[in-house]
């Protein structure tokens, strides 16, 4: 790289770009001024109403868990941003992209903050949506398209389950305030729809963190530029579901469907991702599936009630937020100063990237769990926790042990192999070093892993413990941060753990092809998405052949044949029938009127003639018209008549000139219409008679009786309503009838204009 072109890279996109920099920063600074508060045991909260008639307000809580997460996602958020400036120097979309990460780091904090069940799913659906667009940044390739599409699809269709869990969340424990509910533990763990809840609301979070089988969206969200990797993939997006799951635990753990369900994901998940890492030769996808990793393993954490397992939880998300972040931009760096990110070809960097080199080291010894870093404390808290499972904790263990020794394999083919073992190949550019800005980020990050090691004790008062009192409703007390234990069962599996990662590296090239073997004969989630989406358009299609035929007699048969099996089936499954009703008041009048509607729907049903059919409709319409006014409804009963006239009038003029209703030698009968039309009306009877059978409420009809003459000055109650109090929805019914009556307008005229024009040659030619 010129000189003048590394010039420009530092630089960046100048001021405007340093802007959402600025922002991300003010809020760190703003969060870490909660430390003090927060760690001595205070919770704030704040709320403003949103829609009060729902019970629905914003509210924000800030307390150990929160302030945890919004301190990570600021803070790394400004070393992204940072990171971005320069890593995307001279793009001609910076300017898109920095709005919608900035966009994503608000949605964020507002998930990790909000108190209440509905704007926790709002601003979960403003991280969905943000998301895609910066996996889709580069929307010009098929890939990023794909990427997108998948990831806005899977986490949204959790999304849609989560929702339907946390309003029967809030309706059964009588509040959306996520503080009261959980205020209301054992009331809800006994609720009659804990079990619906939770399944609904799990669906949405192991979709959200990409727990199995939902995993196989996130590697290909690699496809975004690698600061959109470190900070939604690895920081902060992936960990939304994790934090709801951390964020419920107080109120749904301890039941036995919580604890197996997220211990048996969450060993799965680790295990599983950590074979399918070391089969990866690109670094980004490497630590992609290492995430996975770490996702699963505190899903497992999340599935436990002891006190080990709560601090192994809060400490390993710092841990892993911070050399995972780290890891990712030193893989960018990597990636812009040589061109590649394959590990087989990289090598012999740490002389051109020292600094690069030196923060890959640190970051890696972290992740690997070697002291003094916090990795290591870490580890040590995640095997302590582990041997405190409630049942199989030696699977536990044995999935912990094997799933970090990968990880440390992978750790050493990412930071180990590209910068001090030879290189397996010539690289698209000469090696050089990264601009500052890009160079902040990685060594921030891997220099605090080793700091928090040495000192832990910051980490414990400011955001460990007040996590774990989250966790816990403040019945139990974290573990103490140590990074000398004693020789004790923990740090003989530390041990064991560092031997196997070793041996793993020393033969991860035969492992790999093995692994490459083993997953290929296996099912492809990727591919099956492929196929589940084929699946979907052709079922879309098939559903558009049958429903839109173009037919206008198909069209009503399917809605009215929709009616029949909604209304019916609900009629059956609820058992709303309740005899009939008591037909003494009934009087000949009534029985006339009723004969007259009769005998017009069967002339309309049987009749070939198109202008006896509408004329039969219009004498059913005159019988509900004379209904109105035996009952004491003019006005009602003049708009029918009115509508009645002007339909019979403009069908029978459009009528007239169609064919007849069946053609010559087509069949008169049609049975399924005749089922469909006995159908319909028999359930439409049985609703209207259970109507009738129910008590009557009168509260809408007393307010209109005494809020007619004061509010509207009017005695006429029908009037008052059709006028004033709802205004709007006459004004609408007023415009149909003038559409109405200008489509008649031009619909005569124009037939005027036709019969009043001399026949041109042409005309009388044909």
């Amino acid at each position: 790289m010129s000189a003048a072109k590394t010039e420009a890279s530092a630089s960046g996109n100048g001021w405007v770009g340093l802007v959402p920099v600025a922002l991300a920063a003010s809020l760190f600074v703003w969060f870490l001024s909660f430390v003090p508060q927060i760690g001595a045991g205070e919770v704030v909260r704040l709320s403003w109403d949103w829609v009060p008639s729902l019970g629905i307000a914003l509210s924000f809580l800030f307390d150990g868990l929160s302030l945890t997460f919004a301190l990570l996602i600021s803070g790394i958020g400004t070393l992204v941003l940072l990171y971005s400036n320069t890593y995307l120097a001279g793009h001609p979309q910076y300017a898109r992209f920095a709005l919608f990460l900035t966009s994503f780091m608000l949605a964020m904090l507002g998930l990790v903050l909000a108190d209440n069940l509905i704007a926790i799913f709002v601003f979960w659906e403003l991280t969905t949506i943000t998301s895609y667009l910066l996996i889709g940044f580069g929307h010009e390739t098929y890939k990023g398209r794909r990427s997108a599409l998948q990831a806005l699809f899977v986490t949204g269709a959790g999304a849609l389950a989560m929702l339907a869990g946390f309003i029967l969340l809030g309706f059964s424990m009588g509040s959306f305030e996520l503080s009261e509910i959980l205020a209301q533990g054992d009331a809800l763990k006994a609720h009659a729809m804990y079990l619906p809840i939770l399944i609904l609301i799990l669906a949405g979070t192991f979709t959200k963190s990409a727990q199995f089988p939902f995993h196989f969206w996130l590697p290909n969200a690699m496809a975004a530029p690698t600061p959109v990797s470190a900070f939604l993939h690895s920081a902060t997006m992936v960990k939304g579901g994790v934090y709801l799951m951390a964020r419920l635990h107080p109120g749904m753990a301890g039941t036995d469907v919580w604890f197996w369900t997220l211990t048996v994901a969450g060993a799965f998940t680790a295990v599983f991702a950590s074979f399918l890492a070391l089969r990866q030769t690109d670094l980004k996808q490497a630590l992609a599936y290492t995430t996975l990793m770490a996702l699963g393993t505190l899903t497992l954490f999340l599935g436990q009630t002891s006190a080990y397992a709560m601090t192994a939880f809060a400490a390993f998300l710092i841990v892993h937020s911070l050399y995972k972040a780290g890891l990712f931009l030193v893989v960018g760096c990597i990636d812009h100063g040589t061109g590649t990110r394959e590990a087989d070809i990289l090598g012999g960097l740490a002389r051109a990237m020292p600094v690069t080199a030196a923060a890959a080291a640190l970051s890696a010894l972290s992740m690997a769990g070697v002291p003094p870093f916090l990795g290591f404390i870490g580890k040590e808290l995640k095997y302590a926790g582990a041997l405190e499972v409630q049942a199989m904790e030696t699977v536990v263990v044995g999935a912990l042990v094997l799933a970090n020794a990968l990880m440390l394999a992978v750790a050493a083919v990412v930071a180990y192999r590209p910068f001090w073992r030879p290189a397996g190949g010539a690289m698209p550019h000469t090696p050089h070093e990264a601009p500052w800005p890009m160079l902040a980020g990685p060594v921030i990050l891997a220099v605090l892993g080793a700091f928090f090691g040495l000192f832990p004790g910051v980490l414990q008062w400011a955001l460990v413990d007040p996590t774990v009192a989250a966790l816990t409703g403040g019945d139990l007390h974290a573990k103490e941060l140590k990074l000398w234990a004693g020789v004790n069962m923990p740090l003989i599996l530390s041990a064991v753990t560092v031997a196997l990662g070793l041996a793993i590296y020393a033969g991860h090239r035969s492992l790999r092809a093995a692994l490459i073997r083993a997953t290929d004969a296996g099912p492809n989630f990727d591919r099956g998405w492929d196929r589940f989406l084929e699946g979907l358009k052709a079922l879309a299609a098939w559903q558009t052949r049958v429903l839109q035929s173009g037919q206008l007699r198909s069209y009503i048969f399917t809605v009215f044949a929709t009616v029949l099996v909604g209304l019916g089936g609900t009629i059956l499954a609820r058992g709303v029938w309740q005899g009939f009703p008591d037909l003494s008041g009934v009087t000949w009048m009534n029985v006339a009127l009723m004969a007259l509607i009769l005998i017009g729907a069967i002339m309309a049903a049987i009749t070939r003639s198109r202008i006896t059919a509408i004329a039969s409709l219009g004498a059913s319409g005159i019988g509900v018209a004379m209904i109105f006014i035996a009952f004491g409804a003019p006005d009602v009963a003049i708009t029918q008549l009115l509508v009645e006239t002007l339909v019979v009038v403009l069908v029978a003029y459009a009528l007239l000139r169609l064919p007849q209703l069946d053609r010559p030698g087509e069949r008169d009968w049609r049975p399924w219409d005749a089922v469909l039309a006995l159908g319909v009306g028999a359930v439409v009877t049985v609703t209207l008679l259970a109507v009738l059978a129910t008590p009557f409420d009168r509260r809408l009809t007393t307010y209109f009786e005494t809020a007619s003459w004061p509010e509207a000055f009017g005695r006429n109650i029908v009037n008052v309503i059709l006028v004033d109090f709802r205004a709007l929805d006459t004004f609408g019914e007023i415009a149909v009838v003038v559409i109405a009556a200008l489509s008649a307008y031009a619909l005569l005229r124009t037939t005027t204009d036709k019969a009043a024009k001399p026949a041109t040659q042409k005309d009388k030619a044909s």
